[in-house]
C-alpha cells in the first residue's frame, strides 16, 4: 500500500513537471500564458477541441510529445490509484481471513460479548495475563479499535448462534456477557447455555432484579457493577484505614508483597484424577501437609463455593482447594499428591500444571 502511494505521489510530481514544461514550450513559440496552459490541458485530457493558434511543423511535433507524455503519466497515476484501492481491499480480506483462522485455532479461551467500557478493561487484563480470548461486537468502530490493539474480533451480534459458533463456543472455557443491556445479556446467556452446557458463563447486570433472571438463564456468576461500586464506597467510608492498606501502590508494599516477605502465598490446588486425596477430609489434608497451610475455601466441580470449610468436609475429584501457606511447602505437597497447582502471587495469576 505504501508503495502504491509513493507511485501516486511520484506520478503527480511528474505530471506537474510535464504541465510546466509544455506551457513554457508553447509560450516560447509566441503564445501568451493563458493560451499556452489552455492548449496543454485540452491536449493532455483529449477533450476534442482544436488548436487555438496556428501551429508549424515543429510545434505539432512538440504537441505530439505533450500528448504521449501526458497520457502516459495520467495512466500511471490512475493505475497506481486503482492498485492502492485494490491492495487495501485485498489486505482487508486477507486480514479477516487470517483472524478467522486464528479464532478457529482457539481452545479453552474466553469469549467477551461486548467491547464497551467493561469489555475493554476485561480484554486488557486478559491480554496482560496472556489468556486467549475473542471479542464479539456489532459496532464496526469498536471492532476496528480492538483489532488495532491486536485482539481477535468477530463483528456481529452475540445473540446469533452462528456468530457464537464461529468464535468456538463449543471449545471455549468462559463466556462473559458485559453488554449494558440486561435483556440482551439474559438472551445471550440462555443461548450460550443451550449450546454448551459445560461453559462457565459470567454476566453483567445493571439492576439487582436481573441477577435472578441471569442465573435462571444459566449464568454461573453475575456481576453487578453498580452494587460493587456502592459497596466499595461504603467500605471506604466505614473502614478507611484497612482499605488504604489494601490499596497501597505508591511505592510502598501491597498486602500481597507483605505476605511474600513472610514467604506466605495463596494457592489453588486442583484435585486431579487419581490423587490420593480424593475421598479424604480437609482435616486429613491439613495433617498430611504438616499444618504448613490452611484451607481457605473449596470450589466444587459444579462451581459451588464453600468458604471456611469444616475439618469434616470431604474432597472429590475435580474440586479446587484454595489454601494459604508457606511458599516452599505448597508446591512440594502438590507434587507429592499429584495435584494441579495454580498460584496467586503479587496480585497476578500464574498457572503451572503438574500431573504426576
Amino acid at each position: 500500500m505504501k508503495k502504491s502511494l509513493r507511485r501516486i505521489i511520484a506520478g503527480s510530481i511528474l505530471f506537474l513537471v510535464i504541465l510546466i514544461l509544455s506551457t513554457v514550450g508553447y509560450m516560447a513559440a509566441g503564445w501568451n500564458f493563458l493560451d499556452a496552459i489552455y492548449q496543454v490541458v485540452i491536449t493532455i485530457f483529449g477533450v476534442g477541441f482544436g488548436e487555438i493558434n496556428v501551429m508549424g511543423p515543429r510545434l505539432r511535433v512538440f504537441t505530439m510529445f505533450v500528448i504521449v507524455a501526458g497520457y502516459t503519466v495520467v495512466g500511471y497515476i490512475v493505475g497506481s490509484f486503482i492498485q492502492l484501492i485494490t491492495e487495501g481491499e485485498i489486505r482487508k480480506a486477507m486480514g479477516a481471513r487470517r483472524m478467522q483462522k486464528d479464532i478457529q485455532l482457539l481452545k479453552n479461551h474466553v469469549i467477551i460479548c461486548g467491547y464497551g467500557r467493561i469489555g475493554q478493561i476485561l480484554a486488557r487484563k486478559l491480554s496482560n495475563s496472556k489468556q486467549p480470548f475473542v471479542i464479539i461486537d456489532n459496532d464496526s468502530d469498536r471492532a476496528e479499535t480492538a483489532e488495532a490493539l491486536g485482539y481477535l474480533v468477530r463483528l456481529g451480534s452475540a445473540t446469533d448462534e452462528l456468530v457464537l459458533e464461529s468464535v468456538g463456543i463449543m471449545r471455549a472455557r468462559v463466556l462473559a456477557c458485559v453488554l449494558p443491556d440486561d435483556a440482551i445479556n439474559v438472551f445471550i446467556t440462555l443461548t450460550a447455555r443451550s449450546m454448551n452446557p459445560h461453559l462457565v458463563i459470567m454476566a453483567r447486570g445493571q439492576y439487582p432484579t436481573t441477577e435472578k433472571k441471569l442465573r435462571q438463564a444459566g449464568a454461573d456468576h453475575v456481576v453487578l457493577p453498580a452494587e460493587i461500586g456502592a459497596l466499595r464506597m461504603a467500605h471506604i467510608i466505614t473502614n478507611p484505614a484497612s482499605i488504604d492498606i489494601l490499596d497501597r501502590n505508591d511505592g510502598g508494599k501491597t498486602l500481597t508483597e507483605m505476605l511474600s516477605q513472610l514467604e506466605i502465598q495463596l494457592d489453588e490446588l486442583e484435585i486431579a484424577p487419581g490423587s490420593d486425596l480424593v475421598g479424604t477430609s480437609i482435616g486429613t489434608m491439613e495433617v498430611q501437609g504438616a499444618r504448613n497451610f490452611i484451607v481457605v475455601a473449596i470450589r466444587r466441580g459444579d462451581g459451588s463455593l464453600i468458604v471456611r470449610p469444616g475439618q469434616e468436609v470431604f474432597l472429590h475429584e475435580g474440586d479446587t482447594v484454595i489454601v494459604m501457606g508457606h511458599q516452599g511447602d505448597i508446591p512440594k505437597f502438590a507434587a507429592m499428591h499429584a495435584m494441579s497447582r495454580q498460584m496467586q502471587y503479587r496480585g497476578a495469576r500464574r498457572q503451572t500444571r503438574r500431573n504426576l
